[in-house]
């Protein structure tokens, strides 16, 4: 029984909605009526304001959906203009970048032939052209030991090369090569006006020049590090080299590339990296500024005259704390500083009466933590022949002496 009345209801309440239906179909056809009408009535006013010809034909009939029409509608490639700062800023310098060919004697140990092969292969920069001749920068440690030197250009031509100066503590060596072939040199830039976050673009030979002429980008990460550079092996550092820091990858073959910036200058010359495993983006590269400065005295002399003190340093904080009282008898208050292990003969410090054990930590009011920052102030701020205040402590007894430089033998 009560399915019945279910279905009754059922059927009732479908009449009501079929017939509410019917006057939603008249009252929507009523209203398209109307409003068509006012369209027509409204048309010339629209097409006077402009609004109907802002719309091309090919758009209205895509909108409406006209196959025939869209069926006839070709796409079209789409071009996007890529010339960024960055772009720009390679084009102008990559063709100055070159890779350098370390050739060295191989002697073999069976036949005892002596052979000439390729030992290293690094990037190098032309900055100059001239009377015919071309000069390029790279790293000291790309041309060390050669008997040798090639330079490949974008080109792909190679050119004998010819070592006009190289200086092992900067890092730093000048090529000459015939200028004949070279086409584009490197605009130098000015690595005092850097700032950090600014962008950076590493030019080189990663991994040789299967790589050549690669490009990488980061920004300019730090302005002022100092890296120890250990030069004979020691364990002990032989001088700091200031450098720049970047986060664009600088890997083995870019050493002696460029570091440029957005205008594409070279703002400097790429020299190393930290490789250890887990360390990611810690490049460093030589400030440009520093780089020209070397480089004149690199041609004009073959290398850097260094005043010469005449002492065999080593860093206080490397000789175990008992020596510091028994041995140096030093005042509590002295923290570093650079203790003379030996005197040179006949050497400035000799002569102004440096001993040794005596635990130097001033030049000139200029605090002295270690042997590399004793060479480096010598170097930045002194030449041959100039004195220099030496305070140092002696038996616990602070003392200062003056001591005339003399001109360092070159390094081989």
């Amino acid at each position: 029984m009560g399915y019945y009345d279910d279905m009754y209801e059922t059927e009732r309440k479908q009449r009501r909605k079929e017939a509410g239906f019917g006057k939603l179909v008249v009252t929507s056809l009523t209203s398209a009526i109307i409003g068509g009408m006012v369209v027509l009535l409204m048309l010339p006013a629209i097409s006077k304001s402009g609004y109907l010809s802002a719309i091309e034909p090919s758009s209205v009939a895509q909108a409406m959906g006209d196959s025939s029409t869209t069926s006839n509608v070709i796409a079209q490639p789409i071009s996007v203009s890529v010339d960024t700062g960055t772009v720009k800023a390679v084009e102008k310098v990559e063709n100055a970048v070159v890779g350098v060919i370390n050739i060295q004697k191989v002697t073999n140990m069976w036949t005892q032939q002596t052979g000439q092969v390729e030992s290293g292969e690094g990037s190098g920069v032309i900055f100059e052209k001239k009377n015919g001749k071309a000069h390029i920068i790279t790293n000291n440690h790309v041309v060390s030991g050669a008997q040798k030197l090639e330079v490949y250009l974008p080109s792909g031509d190679k050119v004998e090369a010819k070592l006009l100066g190289s200086d092992p503590y900067s890092d730093l060596a000048v090529l000459e090569i015939d200028g004949s072939k070279v086409t584009t040199v490197a605009e130098l830039g000015d690595s005092s006006t850097l700032k950090v976050g600014e962008p950076a673009i590493a030019i080189g030979n990663p991994l040789g020049l299967k790589f050549s002429r690669t490009v990488t980008q980061g920004i300019v990460s730090s302005l002022d590090r100092s890296m120890p550079v250990d030069l004979d092996g020691d364990g002990q550092p032989d001088w700091e080299l200031d450098v720049l820091q970047t986060d664009a990858a600088i890997n083995p073959g870019n050493s002696g590339g460029a570091l440029v910036n957005i205008y594409g200058q070279v703002i400097g010359i790429n020299t190393l990296k930290i490789s250890q495993e887990g360390v990611e983006g810690l490049g460093f590269a030589i400030p440009i500024n520093d780089v020209k400065k070397i480089t004149t005295q690199l041609m004009q002399d073959g290398s850097l005259k260094r005043p010469y003190i005449g002492v065999t340093p080593r860093d206080l904080t490397n000789v175990p704390r008992y020596h510091w009282t028994e041995t140096l008898h030093l005042p509590d208050e002295v923290k570093a500083g650079v203790v003379v292990m030996d005197v040179q003969e006949f050497s400035p410090a000799a002569k102004a009466g440096l001993k040794q054990y005596d635990v130097i930590t001033k030049l000139d009011n200029q605090t002295i933590e270690n042997g590399a920052q004793l060479r480096k102030y010598l170097t930045l701020n002194k030449k041959a022949g100039e004195t220099v205040d030496v305070t140092f402590y002696r038996d616990g007894f602070k003392k200062t002496v003056k001591v005339t430089l003399a001109q360092q033998q070159q390094r081989n």
